[in-house]
């Protein structure tokens, strides 16, 4: 089941913290940098960051993140993530297809990984979405960007 969650409340952002920092740990791994802000996060940060989040939840169990917002026409993934005990299972797609179904007020979807994220640069353009630019972001860090124009 997927649903909407409110991140302003205090147990939900600790159980979304509680996912999150595993599976950044391991995208840490596969870039070779282990500064990814995302593992800086507190709960008062995921509390205060203006993002949009819904929740897979499997057995009553959070399992998945998709997190965005919605600027311009534009919506920006800013997370998504999967319990690592629950990868391979769809979830990230099931999570990105629910938003694309329910959300509105946009015509372009944007996303950003580590370029060396072989996983999510493979699910993303399994997805259709169009490879974009590199940014560097320092000399351990490259993000890649892409996008997908939707409607």
């Amino acid at each position: 089941m997927i649903k909407k969650i409110d991140i302003k409340n205090p147990d939900i952002a600790k159980e979304v913290l509680s996912i999150q920092l595993p599976a950044y740990q391991i995208e840490a791994k596969l870039i070779g940098f282990d500064e990814i802000p995302n593992l800086k996060d507190t709960v008062e940060a995921l509390q205060q960051c203006g993002e949009t989040f819904y929740g897979y939840y499997m057995n009553g169990n959070l399992c998945g993140i998709i997190s965005f917002v919605i600027t311009s026409f534009v919506l920006d993934i800013h997370r998504l993530f999967v319990d690592p005990r629950y990868f391979r299972k769809g979830i990230a797609k099931q999570l990105l297809d629910h938003i694309l179904c329910v959300e509105t007020g946009f015509d372009t979807v944007i996303v950003k990984t580590g370029n060396k994220n072989i996983p999510a640069l493979l699910f993303y353009k399994k997805y259709g979405f169009d490879q974009e630019e590199d940014l560097v972001i320092n000399e351990q860090l490259s993000m890649t960007q892409f996008s997908m124009k939707v409607r």
